[in-house]
């Protein structure tokens, strides 16, 4: 699914946390955003799928602008935080409410499961469930991010995927993320303050300053170390 910008500025109390004047992100494309705190990166992500609402400026999904119409829903997936979990729900009623939502039958739900079976939170395989309240925050985090690959969706957001992840969570995760966007055809946008991990499941880097994108880059092998020394510049 392509994403496009066109004149978007969001501002609180008379600062600009985002002003975009023009981006496009093709289809089918990996995409991180990096910034320090304040750059703008979650109100960005926010301003895309219309949960905020823009000073002026379109953001369009697949041609469609995102605050007129929701179609573009039905193809698109999200994980942004704790916030999108239910945490009266066990792991596995989560993923059924998610399959309901985008009418995936509980056998299909089971089968996709057993695809991310390396990356399930620890639990689920038991006859009594923990709810999510009572998960560590690590599977937590497992459950929201399955939750959003669940769907196969044409459009996948996470914000900060890699917070609370341990090594060997991350590394499945960096695994599964490369292979679920070649093989579904899906376009990833995802924002990380890990520089290393996101270069190595991004097609290119937007890096963010004050609302704005300073520098838009295809990745190499170099551009972590580019963005480090980015930063530890103080060019920001």
């Amino acid at each position: 699914m392509r994403v496009e910008i066109q004149q978007l500025l969001k501002s609180y109390h008379g600062k600009a946390v985002v002003d975009i004047p023009s981006l496009t992100i093709s289809a089918c494309e990996s995409v991180g955003i990096v910034g320090n705190n304040g750059a703008g990166k979650t109100t960005l992500l926010r301003l895309i799928l219309d949960l905020v609402r823009p000073d002026r400026g379109t953001v369009r999904i697949d041609g469609m602008p995102s605050a007129k119409t929701a179609r573009w829903k039905r193809s698109t997936a999200v994980y942004l935080g704790e916030e999108f979990l239910v945490p009266f729900l066990t792991p596995r009623e989560y993923f059924y409410f998610i399959g309901d939502a985008y009418d995936i039958p509980r056998e299909e739900v089971e089968q996709r499961l057993h695809s991310f079976e390396p990356f399930l939170p620890a639990g689920v395989a038991r006859a009594e469930e923990p709810y999510i309240r009572e998960l560590s925050d690590g599977n937590k985090q497992k459950t929201g991010i399955l939750g959003a690959l669940l769907p196969h969706p044409g459009l996948l957001i996470f914000d900060e995927p890699f917070l609370n992840l341990d090594p060997s969570s991350q590394s499945v995760f960096k695994r599964l993320l490369n292979q679920f966007a070649l093989r579904q055809e899906t376009t990833v946008l995802l924002s990380s303050h890990n520089l290393t991990h996101l270069t190595e499941v991004c097609d290119r880097i937007l890096l963010l300053e004050e609302g704005r994108v300073m520098q838009d880059m295809t990745c190499t092998g170099e551009t972590a170390d580019q963005l480090a020394r980015y930063f530890d510049s103080g060019e920001e």
